[in-house]
């Protein structure tokens, strides 16, 4: 809690009641002659052609999908396809005000919301910005295919560029907006503002909140809307987007241009319907989604139902919410009322509905009701609108051959080469920073006290005389992340780092102490205690170009934001086809001492996802090293850190740590102690325990152990092991993690196939035990201990002479031990 804000007794204590703002319900009630003062002819009609494109578009879908053909052309689409007819109005009149500045995320049914925005922003540019567009993006090769034959305006052959862009992409063309990586459920198109659809059901309720975050931070033009579905409010991430979104430190701690809310609209599209569940009256308790503005903040979200079967009606919500969001009074909260005509997917007969109420919302359809106005108000007349219609179809049938036919819309040839994708799950750039600008601070970094007091600490555990320098004056593991993130500050303005307990208290484990002094809130503050939002918003933040530290502040935490982690961080720059980086460094500690639910060394399982990197550095040379290069990256990194060793001085880097700047490269293992007789190679903190096991292999037995640091397990070099084992002839792997289904079983598969021929016996992993982890005191039970690698040895590898056991080895206790899952 920051020291300026008091919590007074007096006042929380009063008696009192809570009353709630009203929330407006289908207000709207203009009729287009009234509308004529704020709308063109060929605007209306511009409205009208918009909503009859994206429901032919479906359409088309709906057709491949159930009967194999469209107008004729025979193809087969075994991908998805989640449609929203019926639910045309209500995209386009979300879309209609924005701008190419303005972004909008979606859900998995959202070709309507990408077509709408980008035929907003068809509307909007120059023919010049248009060819532009066209012409650069992956270097022109959609435009090349488009223009072929066109006869029409630049308007028009962007129109043609986006329809065939996006149908490329669900039809998984490598001509796609995402070379086909992205696919339906994921296709987006950024230089129109389109970011990323979401296949997980409110997935991009805390995303949307980190773009809304980054135009905050760098003071960027526009807004940011976040389209979710009605069922998707029953979603953790939606809910901590929420939070995250109405911080009162955005209005209260925040200072001159960035006080004020973020410039986000959570956009509901209530089609009534998740999946098979009727969210009003069976899953859901809120009876009108709108209302849950109320539980939000005190503005109540300035949360209004709109009738979204009237375009009109959610044009004018748009343009007063987007008024609010100049003011700096976000976040809002609109509940757009529509309704799907299609099952969930192509598949669902819908048997969860009646006949009646589909056909009772068909008779209120969207389309035919707003052509019926426009006619009626002499804006155009029926064969007009039937004639957009028929030039629609037609622009469906030029496209649908197009994305099919293999020679002009190919897939990905991955006969011919074969580690394309592979080659796109990490970007692998090298960037000092993200924008090139000042940054901003409030003193110059020699001018920092924690920087000062650093000059002053030794960079070498030990003296001359090998005598270790008392724990004040020894320079520490969490010493060399700060000098790394301090570091970055200075040199990346779109820098921030946020998380619980961050800012005033200087983090938990006091890696920050010495940053909030020199950096204002809006690079780095406190989060809620809400991790999908903390890493969610993350990702949403780097995908518009920003760089960012959030903070798990326990590993065990990583399942509270395990959709983030694994299904969201991940994925983004490969699904994109590369449009995207993802410049994310997620600093996550392994904790001891406090049981079951803080003590986990969950390493194995972000190392089991792929497209993230994975460093766990352990001494201050190598941490600060590793955090230099996960900052000057443009990937994904899990930097893991132990809380056992934040006080570690460093002990193997002669010279100690450089007060300069220097990186290590991830992949690299580091031989920490020479030997010739055994390898044991070690993940995180074990190190220590490792070394003192082969001090004593040396002292009692004679054998000299060589250890190596894996540093990383994401990316990972094995050349190093290999030699090491060639030399040795055996090998020990240890880390806290458990044992079971590990990464250390993963490594010594690798090292046995690998190194065959150079073993004496099979690789032996040393990991914790198959338990919760228990209480401090019980500790030495759970996690490997000295005498745990010595029982190994004896057992598994080559007997120790006069050793006694401690710690049964055997492979009958294996198989038992497997028996039982424990």
């Amino acid at each position: 809690m920051p020291k300026s804000q008091f919590i007074d007794p007096v006042e929380v204590r009063k008696p009192g009641s809570i009353q709630f703002k009203e929330i407006p319900v289908n207000q709207y009630n203009k009729s287009i002659e009234e509308e004529k003062a704020n709308f063109s002819n060929e605007e209306f009609v511009d409205i009208f052609h918009d909503m009859a494109l994206i429901r032919e578009f479906e359409t088309m879908l709906n057709l491949i999908k159930t009967k194999g053909e469209y107008e004729g052309i025979e193809y087969n689409h075994p991908g998805p396809a989640h449609l929203s007819i019926g639910q045309e109005s209500a995209a386009v009149g979300m879309a209609y005000h924005l701008g190419v500045e303005d972004f909008i995320f979606g859900s998995h049914r959202s070709h309507g919301e990408i077509l709408a925005k980008g035929m907003s922003a068809i509307h909007k540019m120059s023919d010049d910005e248009l060819m532009d567009v066209m012409t650069n993006f992956f270097d022109g090769t959609i435009l090349n295919i488009v223009k072929e034959g066109h006869e029409g305006n630049v308007k028009s052959l962007a129109r043609r560029f986006l329809i065939y862009g996006t149908l490329a992409e669900i039809f998984a063309r490598e001509t796609g907006f995402n070379k086909g990586l992205g696919g339906s459920m994921h296709a987006f198109f950024t230089p129109f503002g389109v970011y990323p659809n979401n296949a997980i059901v409110g997935g991009s309720g805390d995303i949307a909140v980190g773009a809304a975050l980054f135009k905050k931070v760098n003071k960027k033009e526009g807004i940011v809307v976040a389209n979710i579905g009605d069922a998707s409010m029953a979603c953790g991430p939606v809910w901590e987007g929420l939070a995250f979104a109405s911080m009162d430190q955005f209005e209260q701690l925040w200072e001159g241009a960035y006080k004020g809310g973020l410039p986000i609209i959570f956009n509901i599209m209530n089609n009534q319907y998740g999946m098979g569940g009727q969210t009003c009256g069976e899953t859901m308790g809120y009876d009108i989604a709108a209302r849950i503005g109320a539980g939000v903040n005190r503005d109540s979200m300035h949360a209004e139902r709109v009738d979204g079967y009237n375009p009109l009606a959610v044009i004018d919500a748009y343009k007063r919410k987007m008024e609010l969001l100049k003011d700096k009074k976000g976040p809002v909260l609109l509940d757009v009322l529509t309704y799907r005509y299609s099952g969930h997917s192509p598949s669902d007969a819908s048997s969860y509905r009646s006949k009646e109420e589909v056909e009772a919302w068909e008779k209120q359809d969207c389309i035919a009701s707003y052509a019926n106005e426009l006619v009626g108000a002499g804006v155009t007349k029926e064969a007009e609108l039937e004639a957009i219609k028929a030039d629609i179809v037609e622009l469906m049938k030029y496209a649908m051959k197009l994305a099919i036919d293999d020679k002009v819309s190919p897939h990905m040839d991955m006969e011919k080469y074969p580690e394309l994708i592979g080659d796109m799950m990490f970007s692998n750039e090298s960037l000092d920073k993200m924008e090139d600008r000042e940054v901003e601070v409030n003193h110059p970094m020699e001018e920092n006290p924690r920087v000062q007091q650093l000059a002053k600490k030794e960079r070498f555990a030990f003296d001359a005389n090998g005598k270790p320098f008392s724990k004040i004056k020894q320079y520490q593991l969490r010493d060399g992340i700060f000098e790394a993130v301090v570091d970055r500050f200075y040199k990346d303005p779109t820098l921030v780092a946020y998380g619980e307990e961050n800012r005033d208290w200087g983090g938990a484990f006091a890696v920050y102490r010495g940053l909030t002094e020199a950096l204002p809130y809006n690079r780095l503050f406190n989060s809620p205690i809400s991790e999908a939002s903390i890493i969610g918003t993350a990702i949403g933040y780097a995908m518009c170009g920003g760089r960012v530290i959030p903070e798990i502040m326990y590993c065990d935490f990583l399942g509270r934001c395990g959709d983030e982690v694994f299904n969201q961080m991940p994925k983004w720059q490969a699904m994109s086809g590369n449009v995207i980086k993802m410049p994310v460094v997620v600093r996550v500690s392994v904790g001891s001492k406090y049981g079951a639910q803080h003590s986990q060394d969950w390493t194995s399982l972000v190392a089991h996802i792929p497209g993230l990197k994975v460093v766990f550095p352990v001494t201050p040379y190598d941490a600060k090293g590793l955090m230099n290069t996960a900052l000057q990256g443009t990937d994904p990194v899990i930097f893991f850190e132990s809380q056992r060793i934040y006080d570690i001085g460093e002990q193997f880097h002669e010279g100690g740590v450089p007060e300069g700047y220097y990186e290590i490269p991830f992949g690299e293992p580091d031989v920490k102690r020479k030997g010739k007789d055994i390898t044991i190679l070690t993940i995180g903190a074990t190190l220590y325990r490792a070394l003192e096991a082969a001090d004593k292999l040396k002292e009692e037995y004679g054998m000299e152990a060589e250890v190596i640091d894996a540093r990383s397990i994401v990316p990972f070099n094995y050349e190093k092991v290999l030699e090491s084992v060639k030399k040795t002839g055996r090998i020990i792997i240890s880390g806290d993690a458990n044992s079971r289904g590990s990464f250390l079983n993963d490594m010594a598969r690798n090292i046995t196939e690998l190194a065959f021929d150079d073993l004496d016996a099979p690789p032996v992993v040393v990991g914790s035990r198959n338990w919760i982890t228990p209480a401090h005191e019980l500790e030495k039970y759970f996690f490997p201990q000295v005498d745990w690698f010595l029982d190994a040895i004896h057992e598994k590898i080559v007997p120790l002479k006069g050793h006694v056991v401690k710690n049964n080895y055997t492979n009958a206790e294996q198989i038992r031990r497997n028996k039982l899952g424990i």
